[in-house]
């Protein structure tokens, strides 16, 4: 009998690398027209290759960009950091129908929480920005516990929180390695949010989704009972 539904949150309710490819272009474009001598592509390559090195949500990346670029220059690091911010938020939005479907989910009596790797403050920055945090009784970020899925501490966390057994949570997440193989750790059920994904692999979810709103066709039983 599923209560509740647990989503991760970057790049399942979130199009989180559509916003930082348009906010990595930005804040490169502004370095450049601030003095950086470097060009559009070479910089672009640089940052991520320093962000596949850091973490994709290292908080000093600009500090270690211009670094390796010959030097830390504060105006532009500055106008690095500033165009970033400013591009972020325009493209901080959820996927289509994330609202209308969590708002659903509510009002079948589902219980709704957050597993995320992302920084506890980022985690809260995003879902208030984006008016979504409400919807939530739980919401556990880096942070809160010491490890990142598939680490089980982290959705042991939420559902000592939710006060629920494994059997009675779905989780929901774009990473098989990490969401779908942390939860199946605790055997709980699972659904794969192909939409969100990256990559693919060969760990497989009991649900598969290629839109959001799919998740209310898994969840339309009465009963919810998706054994």
């Amino acid at each position: 009998m599923v209560k509740a539904v647990l989503f991760d949150l970057d790049n399942t309710l979130i199009d989180f690398m559509k916003m930082k490819r348009s906010s990595v272009s930005g804040a490169v474009k502004a370095m450049i027209n601030a003095g950086l001598r470097l060009n559009q592509m070479k910089a672009e390559k640089l940052m991520y290759s320093l962000y596949d090195k850091y973490g994709i949500e290292y908080g000093k990346i600009f500090q270690k960009f211009l670094e390796k670029a010959g030097g830390i220059d504060y105006k532009i690091l500055a106008s690095g950091i500033v165009a970033y911010r400013k591009v972020q938020l325009g493209f901080l939005e959820p996927y289509p129908r994330v609202i209308p479907t969590l708002l659903k989910l509510k009002q079948k009596g589902l219980k709704l929480a957050i597993v995320s790797d992302a920084p506890r403050l980022k985690a809260w920055m995003r879902l208030t920005e984006l008016g979504i945090a409400d919807f939530f009784e739980v919401v556990v970020a880096f942070g809160d516990v010491a490890e990142r899925k598939p680490s089980r501490l982290p959705f042991e966390k939420a559902l000592k929180q939710l006060r629920l057994k494994p059997s009675d949570v779905l989780m929901v997440g774009d990473n098989l390695s990490r969401d779908i193989l942390g939860a199946k750790k605790l055997g709980m059920k699972t659904c794969f949010a192909k939409y969100g994904a990256l990559s693919s692999g060969k760990i497989k979810s009991d649900f598969v989704i290629n839109k959001f709103e799919e998740i209310l066709r898994i969840c339309k039983h009465s009963s919810y009972d998706l054994s």
